[in-house]
């Protein structure tokens, strides 16, 4: 099973991939190490038990090295194996490898595991270090949805749509989250308008028919329409 269909809560955009920082180069190299690149090509087209074999292999000679553990995390990740994720990612962490985009991806791994709690603090620190990111606010945005933190979760999501204003999916979560709160005028206006948009897109077609058919002066939590979708746009291997 894919990452994706793992995460059904991550509604927003596309497939994270760990790739943006890998365009053309022999090594992934950085402060926090070196990563090899077959190891590195084996994880691009998806072949993740050699990604997982070849970073294993990178590690028992360079142990230290942070951003093989980083790509190993992710390996495991794409592969279902959520708790050697986590502690990959841990172990890259502990060596100094901070970057914004391994801890939006501890958060979805802890989100997985429905720790709401380590999800969130992964979370925000993704936004604290990729403010410029959609990805990291949308994500937080969802998971404050989820545990009825709806004040958050709405300023997350306007901020998240301040960067990437024409995200479908971020604008189904504003949508919702409004809904949840009260305001179901404006939450219907919404996937009024993505349909609009995107005639096309489910979730604004589904989110509206519930909206009229049951929702009052407001709505339940967890009743609407995620649609099966990560929301995460750049999985980078080591980008700032």
């Amino acid at each position: 099973m894919s990452r994706i269909d793992k995460r059904p809560i991550f509604a927003v955009a596309a497939l994270l991939m760990i790739f943006s920082a890998m365009n053309s180069y022999a090594a992934v190299a950085s402060a926090e190490g070196a990563c090899d690149v077959g190891a590195d090509i084996a994880l691009e087209v998806g072949d993740y038990a050699t990604a997982i074999a070849l970073h294993q292999r990178l590690l028992r000679s360079e142990g230290n090295n942070g951003i093989a553990h980083y790509h190993l995390g992710f390996a495991y990740g794409m592969a279902g194996l959520t708790a050697e994720e986590i502690g990959e990612y841990r172990t890259a962490i502990g060596l100094g490898f901070k970057k914004w985009d391994l801890f939006l991806n501890l958060g979805l791994a802890y989100a997985d595991r429905h720790e709401p709690k380590r999800a969130i603090a992964a979370l925000e620190t993704a936004v604290s270090l990729g403010p410029d990111h959609a990805e990291t606010h949308f994500n937080l945005a969802v998971v404050y949805e989820r545990e009825n933190r709806l004040d958050e979760a709405l300023q997350e999501i306007i901020t998240s749509l301040v960067l990437d204003p024409r995200n479908s999916d971020a604008l189904n979560t504003d949508a919702i989250i409004c809904a949840r709160m009260g305001n179901v005028s404006f939450a219907r206006a919404i996937w009024m308008q993505l349909l609009r948009q995107e005639p096309g897109y489910a979730p604004a077609r589904t989110n509206l028919a519930l909206l009229n058919q049951s929702c009052g002066d407001a709505c339940e939590p967890h009743t609407f329409y995620y649609p099966r979708r990560m929301s995460i746009q750049n999985r980078s291997g080591g980008e700032e």
